[in-house]
């Protein structure tokens, strides 16, 4: 049940849907097993076994899209497709055509896809429609765009927007590695990861290292000559730990035992567990979100017209840098 990615995503404030309403929608895209010809399925589960599509407490919803996919290896394909390319070379008197290898291999692909195993797998959304929260625990934004892309199919209306803040996550993280501390409320901890903006993409990449005077001079050498950080380990309120991405991803994520032993306490059986794990997880998760982005200079507001309103200026100081869209074009704080 405890989320370990999250791809960040905004809703109105509040986001003004009925739960009812909501819940009849999704049955629009419920989930079936996939047909005996078909590669991929996807739908709507229940994320507890008895709480319908949406499971609901103390304002808090969470989704759960299944996908079922048939396991049928290229190889496999490829082995068959050759061994009756061979048959027909010898029966008809020449090779095979493209066209002819073409027809071939979807005729096999057919034939096989009903014999192959299949595989399920589920993603977890955890959604707070008041403080206007789209949170999908998944470990890129491919499979984030999975579950949006099907929960776009089922809704009438579903105004999802990305996320964006006035400072770029890879500014921020390069300043807090400059002056070697973060933000109040956050420490740095012992991972992080720098990559050249060239063509080559050199990296260099600390694993379990603290960050001593040593490695913070190494580090600040590294941002010197032109390195930027993607990734960065931090932990919040001595509460939660987590890997910051330079794409606003949140991996990683681990809810320190305190908090998970708090939750066991408070359960007598595994309904009453889960109820307990996502009532502390999303308490959690909406005390550290603002802080998060908070330290990220706040939110980027939105203008009159829907659009993002315009970004404050580069900086030309070593004061904290303003939002840029792209990292590239950002004025290091040990070059301004």
């Amino acid at each position: 049940m405890w989320f370990k990615n999250l791809q960040l995503y905004r809703l109105p404030t509040p986001w003004t849907i009925d739960l009812a309403k909501l819940d009849e929608q999704l049955t629009r895209g419920g989930f079936a097993r996939c047909a005996s010809h078909e590669p991929m399925s996807r739908g709507w589960v229940p994320p507890r076994k008895d709480s319908g599509l949406i499971y609901s407490n103390n304002r808090q919803w969470l989704l759960s899209l299944a996908v079922e996919q048939r396991i049928l290896p290229a190889s496999v394909i490829n082995d068959e497709v050759k061994e009756r390319a061979e048959a027909l070379t010898e029966s008809q008197g020449y090779a095979p055509g493209r066209k002819q290898l073409k027809d071939l291999k979807e005729r096999v692909t057919e034939e096989l896809m009903p014999r192959a195993f299949t595989k399920r797998r589920s993603s977890f959304v955890w959604v707070d429609p008041q403080s206007g929260w789209f949170v999908v625990d998944a470990g890129s934004p491919a499979k984030a765009e999975e579950v949006i892309e099907h929960l776009r199919f089922c809704l009438d209306d579903f105004p999802l927007k990305p996320l964006h803040t006035q400072l770029s996550p890879t500014s921020a993280m390069a300043d807090w590695l400059a002056g070697g501390d973060a933000p109040a409320g956050f420490t740095i901890d012992r991972d992080c990861e720098l990559k050249a903006m060239g063509e080559e993409k050199s990296a260099v990449r600390y694993v379990r290292h603290p960050l001593n005077d040593e490695v913070h001079a190494e580090i600040k050498a590294h941002l010197a000559a032109g390195k930027l950080p993607t990734k960065l380990a931090l932990t919040w309120d001595e509460r939660i730990a987590f890997v910051l991405t330079e794409k606003l991803e949140v991996k990683r994520l681990a809810f320190l035992d305190i908090l998970k032993e708090d939750a066991e306490k408070a359960a007598e059986n595994a309904d009453e567990q889960f109820d307990a794990d996502f009532a502390l997880m999303t308490g959690e998760l909406t005390r550290f979100l603002p802080a998060l982005i908070a330290a990220l200079g706040g939110e980027v507001a939105e203008a009159a017209d829907g659009a993002s309103a315009p970004a404050p200026m580069q900086r030309v100081s070593p004061a904290p840098a303003a939002a840029s869209s792209a990292p590239a074009n950002l004025t290091p704080p040990w070059e301004a």
